[in-house]
């Protein structure tokens, strides 16, 4: 999409998680796309306009580019200046797109409340002490929390805890002096945060490719970690599943 015009939205249906706005295509239509960015979970496509386009994918959202038949789910078309076709399907509808004024994005709560990039030069023990410190919640909670670390998603949460050796029903504060330094744990935090998303992107995980990961859904399973004779568990923190082992991770 970047480098071309928008030619034409066809829009296969007008509600997603929230119904699109009015005008939705004709602010898209004729524009060319300067740059896409991404915001933690959130897609950000600068158009010609000064507008941004904000996307964000659900839980079942994705976009593939054609020529291609449409299928049953391909709710959003955009057509391009270049010959390319982007479909956005999403069986779910839990996905978002509006379309925003430079002002408006400034102001957009959803992006202005979320915490440093995880693979951001700037994030680092000291950029996470700050809003553990202040945390009364489980570690596993608290890196959950989109505030703390924008992006950060369950999967990848409960993978670099097991890699720093962490138990992720741990008082997230304890990873921090009374003065607020982060101890020696935090650091091998981060960088257990860091090396699980760049395998992730490396690796680019593909249908088919069956479950690529240490020890998420490998509840009952032997913990990979070398001399260590512990088993996965699962137990649900916040709603969502977190898998772990009880003997080394601390």
């Amino acid at each position: 999409m970047a480098g071309a015009r928008i030619t034409r939205v066809i829009l296969r249906r007008r509600t997603l998680r929230y119904p699109l706005s009015a005008g939705f295509a004709a602010r898209l239509e004729g524009q060319t796309v300067h740059r896409v960015e991404r915001r933690a979970k959130y897609l950000v496509v600068e158009l010609s306009s000064g507008d941004r386009l904000v996307m964000h994918l659900g839980m079942s959202g994705w976009f593939r580019v054609m020529p291609a038949q449409l299928e049953t789910h391909d709710h959003i078309v955009f057509e391009m200046s270049n010959g390319k076709v982007v479909a956005f399907n999403d069986p779910r509808r839990f996905g978002l797109m509006l379309v925003l004024s430079a002002d408006e994005l400034a102001g957009y709560e959803p992006l202005t409340r979320l915490g440093p990039e995880p693979l951001h030069k700037t994030f680092d023990a000291a950029a996470l002490a700050a809003p553990l410190a202040r945390r009364k919640t489980s570690l596993k909670s608290a890196l959950m929390d989109q505030r703390v670390i924008g992006g950060l998603g369950n999967i990848y949460v409960v993978e670099a805890l097991h890699r720093a050796r962490l138990s992720p029903k741990r008082l997230a504060s304890t990873l921090v002096t009374n003065t607020g330094a982060p101890r020696p744990t935090l650091y091998e935090l981060v960088d257990a945060i860091k090396e699980v998303l760049r395998e992730a992107i490396r690796r680019q995980r593909r249908t088919g490719d069956g479950n690529p990961f240490r020890i998420y859904d490998r509840e009952g399973e032997p913990c990979p970690r070398r001399g260590c004779r512990g088993t996965i568990r699962r137990i649900s923190q916040a709603g969502r599943s977190t898998y772990y082992c009880p003997v080394c991770q601390r």
